[in-house]
């Protein structure tokens, strides 16, 4: 829960310096390289079983890496687009990308109430960004495209992640794909921004991005899946667009009409019963009680 209400606060924050005039690519690095930091702190403080010498881990972590640098960067380019409301809640998606790439590798059965609970977060996609309105000036297409983005990026990342799991430890991982953003974001920040960003008076809130954004709140949700099932994670990520939503109206005065906010809790209701229904089942089908039957 802590972690999801981080990640909605970053965004907030995300959303509040881009007003300021800074870049998305000079806010994903900052947040990556602080994260990045963190992280290592956490490695020299718990360094055993790494499996920095294992091939698989390498590999596997560099596609999280590239996953998280999608996904940072696309989360905040939808959020100067559209707002942070709307980019939250799209980011959220993510596990209907993970069901489609499971449908094509195999992994997933296809079904009718699998394709349903898609459509009718396709639905609630359509009222959430009012792509129905067409003289609507509120929300772009790329904020829209954007945000759909950063969830098959992070789509990317959980794949990336739960295989390199295998091989070596969560603090390894990370460290990888944190380096991977920070060289990957090297050339296409703005090299005065990233550099005024040291002798800016806003330093403190890239400071904060990057740890609540980044570095402790991946330690706070890995910590957490050792101590809850992935269902009741599931569950309790939707703090993180609840939070970005609510703090985006109370503190960045973004609007949100009725059919908007019908939209959000439909995408988060679906998601997230799609996401429990799919931990349950896994779990029966492993039980010692289901094979024996």
């Amino acid at each position: 829960m802590l972690a999801a209400v981080c990640w909605g606060l970053a965004g907030v924050i995300a959303g509040f310096l881009m007003r300021e005039g800074w870049d998305p690519f000079v806010l994903s690095f900052y947040r990556g390289a602080i994260g990045l930091f963190v992280v290592l702190i956490w490695m020299a403080v718990q360094p055993g079983g790494s499996g920095f010498l294992n091939y698989r881990m390498w590999f596997w972590s560099l596609v999280a890496g590239l996953g998280i640098s999608g996904n940072f960067t696309f989360y905040f380019f939808s959020i100067e687009a559209s707002g942070v409301a709307v980019a939250a809640t799209l980011m959220y998606c993510a596990p209907i990308f993970v069901y489609l790439i499971s449908f094509a590798l195999k992994i997933e059965r296809s079904t009718l109430v699998k394709w349903g609970a898609m459509a009718t977060t396709l639905f609630g996609i359509v009222l959430l960004t009012r792509v129905y309105e067409v003289d609507s000036e509120k929300i772009s297409g790329f904020g829209i495209g954007t945000g759909l983005l950063a969830g098959l990026s992070y789509a990317l990342f959980v794949f990336g992640f739960k295989n390199a799991s295998r091989h070596g430890s969560p603090q390894a991982i990370l460290i990888i794909a944190f380096t991977v953003l920070v060289v990957l974001l090297l050339g296409p920040a703005d090299n005065e921004q990233s550099l005024a960003v040291l002798h800016s008076p806003k330093w403190p809130l890239f400071a904060i991005l990057g740890v609540i954004g980044a570095g402790f709140s991946f330690f706070l949700y890995i910590v957490g899946l050792e101590h809850t099932t992935p269902a009741i994670a599931s569950v309790v990520a939707m703090l993180e667009p609840v939070t970005a939503s609510v703090c985006a109206v109370l503190i960045l005065d973004e609007e949100l009409r009725g059919l908007q906010i019908a939209g959000m809790i439909l995408i988060l209701a679906t998601v997230t019963a799609l996401s429990w229904s799919s931990s349950s089942g896994n779990r029966a089908v492993e039980s010692p009680d289901s094979e024996s039957a």
